[in-house]
């Protein structure tokens, strides 16, 4: 095994990491800092983090038989669904390609990992799907919806089939639900062995670490057993209240970013022999005619990007690209156009978003 890598971002345009580009204003700053400001960081934090909760069960509208469980962002949840379910012999399985912590956690936890590789065009395979479940009766099945590293939402059909013949849990992983515009929260209460699984991270707060697990509290109660007890800090509890009460300004952030998203997408469809792959997230995924040469020549720029070549036989010459502002955006297109031979002509013929 290796340790996860994060590389150096310093000076360097940062699209390899799903961030919000967009800092906050200054009054919201200036609340922030009041609230952190009151901590007792002497003390340890609320172990319930029950003010975090009440935001979040009054943001989402969950209804009380839900259950909610808080982690230090989402790969957290991801690790004490694995540690929970870990059992000699139990299985999580997942489609592939996919967020990697599924197979590194599911490994550190004990379970062995089966990986089912998507269709060709990042589609969920039902039938092999299916195969596979009825196969290796999986503890777990994990589903990023939308699937991360290639951007599409997986056909609600398919996971509700997959739901129905799961043996054990099924995580919907909705990270990206901000740019996605859909979710199975709505789908609780019908399938007992849902769970959804979020993120604060990609809508703006990823330094915060706060993700959420929702599922009926029969599920939840097991996760509380596993959940280190002070694994929310006092500093974001006093933090998230603040951010989430500015909800319309998050959304208008996660609007920009999908506007800006299809801009990216029609511009680089343009490029001779790039094929774009349809996205739901914040980032595009996108295959090259020689993706090292282009990582190359993105990191000459002081670019950082993705690059998913080589990580699965389904991602050869792929790039992933996260969607930054519009100034990032076209600094990354000044420097693919030319390597796709395509002078600064693209510019006339842009597809509005």
């Amino acid at each position: 095994m290796t340790a996860y890598h994060v590389p150096a971002a310093d000076a360097l345009i940062k699209l390899d990491a799903m961030e919000n580009p967009y800092p906050l204003p200054a009054a919201i700053q200036a609340r922030i800092a009041a609230a952190v400001a009151r901590v007792p960081v002497n003390r340890y934090p609320d172990a319930g983090a029950k003010a975090v909760k009440r935001a979040l069960r009054d943001g989402l509208h969950l209804p009380g038989t839900c259950g909610l469980v808080l982690g230090n962002g989402s790969d957290e949840l991801i690790q004490m669904i694995a540690l929970v379910l870990a059992r000699p012999g139990a299985v999580a399985l997942a489609p592939e390609p996919t967020f990697v912590m599924y197979r590194l956690s599911a490994t550190f936890a004990g379970l062995r990992y089966v990986g089912v590789p998507l269709a060709p065009d990042f589609a969920l395979d039902r039938r092999a799907m299916l195969d596979a479940i009825a196969a290796h009766a999986p503890a777990v099945v994990f589903l990023a919806h939308p699937n991360n590293p290639t951007g599409n939402l997986f056909d609600d059909d398919d996971i509700e089939a997959i739901l129905a013949a799961a043996p054990g849990l099924v995580v919907v992983d909705e990270a990206y639900t901000a740019f996605a515009q859909a979710s199975f929260l709505d789908r609780l209460h019908a399938r007992p062995n849902l769970l959804v699984l979020r993120t604060l991270s990609k809508i703006g707060m990823a330094g915060l670490r706060l993700g959420y697990a929702v599922a009926d509290r029969a599920w939840t109660s097991e996760l509380e057993k596993v959940r280190p007890p002070y694994n929310v800090n006092a500093l974001t509890q006093a933090a998230v209240p603040v951010l989430l009460d500015e909800a319309a300004l998050l959304e208008a952030q996660a609007a920009r970013i999908r506007a800006e998203r299809e801009r990216v997408a029609s511009r680089l469809a343009m490029l001779p022999g790039v094929r774009v792959h349809p996205s739901r997230a914040n980032f595009v995924t996108v295959r090259a005619p020689d993706a090292p040469r282009w990582l190359a020549a993105l990191a000459d720029a002081r670019i950082l990007v993705k690059s998913l070549h080589g990580s699965h036989p389904l991602l050869e010459h792929c790039l992933r690209i996260t969607i930054g502002t519009p100034a990032e955006n076209d600094a990354v297109m000044a420097v693919l156009a030319p390597l796709a031979g395509v002078g600064a002509g693209i510019r006339s013929r842009e597809v509005s978003p």
